[in-house]
């Protein structure tokens, strides 16, 4: 491991990360509210549905609207919006891009307490209510967490909804987690669908390759508040549908899931964010095994302050803010509401990874280090510059938009795989980028954050690398050949049928 030996080594000034605040740049003061049914959830999606490969973000209101932000940015400019036109939708928790139909625009799975939408994209940001179409059944759920997969031999992919707890039990919410549900769409047939019990209040998903075996699984991230006892993070195998045998049960207030391969083996470590602890498991191939405390991501409590309660952490993502080469981890904080047991006032996180694999803090540093009740967030090149930039989600207080304005010389690229045919966004493919010697690995999947996660081509800083090359490992297995990538810029790989 890179932090057997921890040595910790600045980063020089004009390397340090920098945001401004450019909220102003948004057509309205965005707010998640409502009240104990929206504790949770807050979700952002963030996605191109105009075709000008300027993202959107479609923003979860809680008992308030949803709101469709149009991105009118200026190439390397200020962050501006407009307000979209959509359907009236309130009561969402938060939403997902994806191409469910395969028809080359985003569509959404937006979540609901009540039930759930799939929303059809047109283009130009205009859609449909596709739900009754695409044969999702109706239901009165309190739906949490999101992800989706394309299985073998289907046109169309497989979705779990997570839900929370069951709003209908009179003996609730304590020890009152609802099951979830696998939906398998055929159109124009009723979509198959199993349900997974016991549910343990999902907050979390993802379907991931995590072996790079081939078989895709689903993790959930439970929320032990509420399950009180016998709850744990699960992992389910699919046809058949069967938790993962040998599966240690680790028991975490779940909040959030984030992946990606931080150790440079080509396998995608994971990030848990909880009401503690926020957990970093190291990937060994066939289990994972908890981080290093020196590693510096366990962000247990806030870094500013004299709030020295347990921090509750919420979406958590990786993203090379700086473009060094190396993953950076932004986490999202905020307490549930009141609770007495957690700090109140608890900034959020941005952990830069360093030369030897360490992370260091340095939301206060970059001008991010806010502490409001966060939920939901995006790490996303929203102006074109190749600079990450940050949206945040809050509870009660207005959505935070920060442009990336760090001065260094790091070189990017951004890799968009496509298939043209079903899953058109090739999701579970694996994208390697070679470049300086070392090897940059990357899921494509759809899932996993707090309630929103985004629908882009992947980014990769390059440090000092004036040339890098690519393959792309596709779904079914087969292997691109490695070709040279534009450096900062996007490079678009196709799979012909």
């Amino acid at each position: 491991m890179r932090w057997a030996l921890v040595v910790l080594i600045a980063f020089p000034a004009s390397a340090e990360p920098v945001f401004v605040d450019d909220a102003a740049g948004l057509p309205l003061a965005h707010v998640y509210s409502g009240g104990w049914e929206h504790f949770v959830g807050g979700g952002v999606a963030v996605f191109d549905c105009n075709g000008d490969a300027r993202p959107e973000l479609f923003a979860a209101g809680g008992e308030g609207a949803a709101h469709l932000f149009i991105n009118r940015s200026e190439t390397g400019g200020a962050l501006r919006f407009d307000l979209g036109a959509i359907p009236e939708l309130t009561h969402v928790t938060g939403a997902y891009p994806l191409d469910i139909d395969s028809d080359g625009n985003l569509d959404l799975a937006v979540l609901h307490v009540g039930a759930n939408v799939l929303l059809r994209g047109e283009g130009d940001c205009r859609f449909t209510d596709a739900t009754a179409t695409w044969g999702l059944p109706v239901s009165d759920d309190w739906t949490t967490s999101f992800t989706a997969t394309w299985e073998k031999g289907r046109d169309w992919p497989t979705l779990f909804f997570g839900n929370y707890v069951d709003r209908h039990d009179p003996d609730g919410p304590f020890e009152a987690c609802d099951d979830s549900l696998l939906v398998r769409l055929n159109p124009p047939d009723l979509a198959e669908t199993e349900t997974i019990s016991p549910g343990y209040c999902a907050l979390s998903a993802l379907f991931t390759d995590w072996r790079r075996t081939g078989e895709r699984e689903l993790r959930i991230s439970n929320d032990r508040h509420y399950y009180v006892r016998g709850g744990y993070e699960q992992m389910f195998r699919l046809n058949p549908l069967r938790e993962r045998e040998s599966w240690p049960h680790i028991s975490l207030w779940g909040m959030g899931i984030a992946s990606r391969d931080i150790t440079g083996d080509g396998l995608p470590e994971v990030m848990m964010t909880s009401m503690g602890d926020q957990l970093l498991q190291i990937n060994r191939g066939a289990s994972f095994e908890n981080a290093p405390y020196a590693l510096g991501t366990y962000a247990q409590r806030p870094f500013l302050g004299d709030d020295g309660r347990p921090s509750t952490g919420w979406h958590a993502e990786f993203g090379d803010v700086d473009n060094d080469g190396d993953a950076d981890l932004f986490i999202a904080k905020g307490n549930v509401d009141q609770m007495p047991s957690n700090a109140i006032h608890d900034p959020n996180n941005l952990l830069i990874q360093q030369p030897d694999g360490t992370f260091a803090e340095y939301a206060d540093k970059a001008g991010i280090a806010t502490a409001e009740r966060s939920r939901g967030a995006a790490i996303v090149d929203l102006n074109l510059d190749g600079r990450l930039d940050l949206v945040v989600m809050n509870r009660r207080a207005p959505m935070e938009l920060w442009r990336n304005v760090t001065e260094n010389d790091s070189n990017w690229a951004e890799i968009e795989p496509i298939i043209t045919r079903s899953n058109r966004r090739a999701v579970g493919s694996w994208v390697e980028l070679r470049a300086n010697g070392k090897v940059q690995a990357r899921e494509v999947t759809v899932g996993g954050g707090h309630a929103g996660g985004a629908a882009v081509p992947l980014h990769f800083g390059l440090g000092s690398a004036q040339a890098a090359e690519v393959r792309v490992i596709w779904p079914d297995g087969s292997v691109s050949e490695w070709q040279p990538v534009e450096i900062n810029g996007c490079t678009r790989i196709a799979k012909a049928p």
